[in-house]
């Protein structure tokens, strides 16, 4: 029986169509198609995408899609490509950092620096209203506008009456 690798290049030359054809058609790009017909199904990331290019590519060369579904899933347990898992790989704090990092936004961090400065603000006149509270008031005051000059001379009392 032949792959399925060969089951697709067989209908497709057989109707005359070049790769360039069925890639405008499919729209899969065409060193996917020669991929698929190589049957190197190393080029694709996952198992998930190679299934779908199949099942387009058979479709529009109007093969027995589930047949090739079929047949293709064997080849694929045969050649040790795997399922993805579906949980989620074990983050390091590295990761977790980076997802977080990744929704900061420009808004976010314009808030953010606004925050900031008002804190910062608001720290220094705390700083300087409790500097003031702690100084003598009267610190650095010259002598009073009714203080007399020190001299031997003073003045008369008034008469009593």
């Amino acid at each position: 029986m032949p792959t399925v690798a060969e089951q697709l290049k067989e209908a497709r030359e057989s109707q005359g169509l070049e790769i360039n054809d069925v890639a405008e058609i499919t729209k899969i790009r065409t060193d996917h198609i020669r991929a698929l017909e190589a049957g190197n199904y190393d080029v694709f990331s996952a198992p998930v995408y190679i299934r779908g290019f199949v099942r387009t590519y058979a479709s529009v060369l109007k093969l027995d899609v589930a047949q090739i579904l079929v047949a293709l899933n064997k080849e694929l347990a045969h050649s040790g490509q795997a399922e993805p898992s579906l949980s989620p790989p074990e983050q390091g704090p590295v990761d977790k950092a980076m997802f977080h990092l990744a929704k900061f936004t420009r808004r976010v961090a314009l808030r953010a620096a606004v925050a900031a400065l008002v804190l910062a603000a608001a720290f220094v006149a705390y700083l300087v209203w409790d500097h003031n509270q702690k100084r003598d008031p009267l610190e650095g005051l010259g002598p009073g506008l009714y203080e007399m000059q020190a001299s031997a001379e003073t003045l008369p009392l008034p008469p009593l009456q």
